[in-house]
């Protein structure tokens, strides 16, 4: 159990830390063409593009994460009934299974567009950049969240007390 841990928790803080890296190039990027653009009248070209990608990257990566972990924002309005019943893991589980169910349908979307975006050979405007390089890195991040919600989501069903030693 303790290498699944470890595992477990190298898997959760990558992409966390990835997230956390982008964010702070993000920030020093804004920063400097903010001083750029209004002291030397000379912004960064391709902030824009850089942003849009950066914010993708900061999304996508921690996905899985917030999806496992009830990071997501949530109307609590029939809690207390569930409680009552003692369904609340019953429902927990049944969610997390069927969210990362429906995500299938996002992902093949995402996949097709990017292959047709690969097909026709887009790229950025200024960095010259693949466009379908992003869209396959959107598409990774919702495919891990939808295979992490039905994990968790199974877990939460057969082995609560696993899910909750693994949690970070």
């Amino acid at each position: 159990m303790p290498t699944l841990k470890k595992v477990y928790r190298v898997l959760v803080l990558v992409p966390v830390w990835l997230a956390c890296a982008a964010l702070f190039v993000l920030m020093l990027m804004t920063f400097s063409d903010v001083i750029l653009r209004s002291s030397f009248d000379a912004p960064i070209e391709a902030a824009t593009e850089l942003t849009r990608i950066l914010v993708a990257v900061m999304v996508f990566v921690v996905m899985p994460h917030i999806s496992v972990n009830d990071g997501h924002i949530a109307v609590d309005l029939t809690d207390g009934i569930f409680a009552r019943l003692g369904l609340t893991r019953l429902r927990n589980g049944l969610v997390l299974i069927l969210s990362g169910a429906m995500l299938m349908w996002p992902v093949a979307q995402v996949w097709k567009l990017a292959e047709r975006t690969r097909s026709y050979g887009d790229i950025t405007e200024y960095l010259g950049l693949p466009q379908y390089l992003t869209m396959w890195f959107i598409a990774a991040g919702i495919t891990l969240a939808a295979i992490a919600m039905l994990i968790a989501g199974l877990l939460t069903l057969i082995a609560p007390n696993l899910l909750k030693e693994l949690k970070v």
